[in-house]
């Protein structure tokens, strides 16, 4: 019987770029305005903050160019708001909150996610969303964060999907809710109006389009958008060669104890689709190093778009050629209740991995060596310098980037999942009873070969006053990053706390809700990049 071949569909390539940038342009306009107009630091100085549009069916329109782990909650988000309120329980003026990432599809408790429906003739088309890392949920420990913490109900404040505005009227009951399970809520409050706001913004961009073009047309246009992108990663993965590739890479420790934690996964590539197969993968951890499922999935797709097309419209078309295998009960795909706080470390892990075994199928120009691949963190906790109550500061800190053949690695740069900016020491040192007394690159910490990994950075802070709490972690303090084709690793994370009285002590795991009394410090340099083919011989470039 003869086989009728569908015909590849034609696209309009101007077509696709105006509306990809008009999609983009409106989720920048979220963006900006959300980053200006929050009240906390990690939201208006460091930017750990996303947006998105959606369709009315959950499908994603666009992400903005913020942090790409963020988009598993987003995602997951506007699924669990279809998945909880039939059609008709869904009004204008409504807006949904939600953050828990076993009922709601998030990725872990300080990320919480605001989720607007944009209605247009009286009918469900999209969905504008947006999400803030808000510094602290409550929980075990300031920032609702540690790698120590054993279960998700010591991560704070779970929220299920909830309507938080009811037709244009704000909840002030859930608002109260949240806030009062905050060691800071204040910052709670404002930053959720904050988010509430800006949703109103995409809301109101998106009818202003639908207006001008006609919603029909805008609807064809996302359906083209999704399309142009799903067939235009499928070609770039058949141009790859059928066959399985595999990477693995290690944590430190699951989060309590120094035994390795091994992360395993097989590429499959067969003809334009490919699986990401995570069989193999140590079970999960005890403690708060786990991936849930809409991180896992926002992981792979970041790393795909990376290694394969970088200028490819990230909407939800580059998720259909994907496949995801995981087990449930492990690291990747934990089971209720395991701690998740941590997960966006063990995500930059997979991105090690996954590199790794794209290794062996890439050409070596766009192979990278390992960077520093975590997400080092900072966090302080005490009595507010400008106002009353207790103030929670959180900052993740860049490291070294793997070198490539071409270039050498960079320094002192967030890498694959996540995009945070630093907060500049002068705005610390007048918001919080804190002092900057080191703030420089790592020299040295880079990988050697050919091409030079990344380096680090290193971040020293003082107290200034007695009675301020601090926890930090790293990850790679005891697996440095990787060089390929022969490149030296980089160098390993350094974590330190200190004494005004100039004793120090070196920890190799992470450090809890450590006391912090005036002239005290905590010193935190996290690792260098890979190095890139042998520093000098034949082999010097990797061949």
């Amino acid at each position: 019987m003869q086989q009728h071949v569908k015909p590849p569909r034609e696209f309009d390539a101007i077509e696709m770029e105006v509306y990809s940038n008009r999609f983009m342009s409106i989720t920048d306009e979220m963006g900006l305005s959300l980053v200006r107009s929050s009240f906390s630091t990690n939201i208006k100085e460091r930017k750990d903050c996303s947006v998105g549009l959606f369709d009315g069916s959950g499908r994603l329109i666009v992400q903005a160019s913020h942090i790409p782990v963020h988009l598993g909650s987003l995602q997951g988000g506007v699924a669990a708001v279809l998945e909880n309120f039939k059609l008709e329980e869904i009004k204008p003026g409504d807006a949904f909150i939600c953050n828990d990432p076993y009922l709601a599809g998030g990725s872990h408790t300080p990320d919480i996610s605001i989720l607007t429906p944009v209605f247009y003739e009286g009918r469900l088309c999209f969905f504008a969303a947006n999400l803030g890392h808000h510094s602290d949920v409550g929980g075990g420990v300031p920032g609702s964060c540690d790698p120590s913490q054993t279960s998700i109900f010591a991560e704070g404040l779970r929220i299920p999907v909830l309507k938080i505005a009811r037709e244009g009227v704000l909840d002030e009951q859930i608002v109260k809710l949240i806030s009062t399970n905050s060691r800071d809520p204040l910052e709670r409050v404002l930053d959720l109006k904050v988010q509430i706001a800006t949703n109103e913004i995409g809301r109101r961009k998106l009818v202003a389009l639908a207006d001008q073009f006609g919603i029909g047309t805008v609807e064809k246009a996302v359906d083209d958008l999704i399309a142009y992108s799903e067939s235009r990663l499928r070609k770039r993965i058949e141009d790859l060669p059928d066959g399985t590739y595999s990477g693995e890479a290690f944590i430190d420790g699951d989060g309590i104890g120094h035994e390795p934690c091994r992360i395993k996964v097989a590429i499959k590539v067969e003809g334009e689709g490919i699986t990401f197969d995570f069989t193999g993968t140590d079970v999960q951890a005890r403690g708060a190093v786990n991936i849930p499922k809409t991180a896992l999935d926002a992981t792979c797709y970041y790393t795909i778009k990376a290694l394969l097309d970088p200028t490819l419209p990230p909407n939800e078309g580059m998720a259909l050629p994907v496949t995801i295998v995981a087990e449930e009960g492990t690291l990747v795909r934990p089971k209720f209740p395991a701690a998740v706080g941590i997960r966006s470390t063990s995500c930059q892990r997979v991105v090690r991995a996954i590199f790794q075994a794209f290794a062996d199928v890439l050409p070596k120009e766009k192979v990278f060596a390992s960077s520093a691949d975590m997400n080092a963190t900072m966090i302080f906790f005490g009595p507010h310098k400008t106002r009353e109550g207790n103030f929670v500061y959180l900052e993740t800190v860049g490291g070294g980037a793997g070198a490539s053949l071409a270039h050498d690695g960079m320094n002192g740069i967030q890498v694959h999942i996540t995009n945070t900016s630093n907060l500049p020491a002068e705005a610390l040192e007048i918001e919080y009873p804190l002092m900057v007394r080191r703030y420089a690159l790592a020299d040295g910490s880079g990988g050697e070969g050919h091409t030079t990994g990344g380096m680090g950075i290193v971040r020293e802070v003082v107290a200034m006053t007695d009675g301020i709490r601090a926890n930090a972690s790293s990850e790679g303090l005891r697996t440095p990053a990787d060089g390929v084709f022969g490149g030296g690793a980089g160098e390993a994370a350094h974590l330190k706390f200190g004494t005004a009285d100039g004793k120090t002590t070196e920890y190799d795991i992470s450090i809890t809700n450590i006391l912090m009394n005036r002239g005290d410090s905590l010193f935190l340099q996290t690792p260098g990049g890979g190095g890139f083919g042998r520093a000098s011989g034949p082999e010097a470039s990797g061949e």
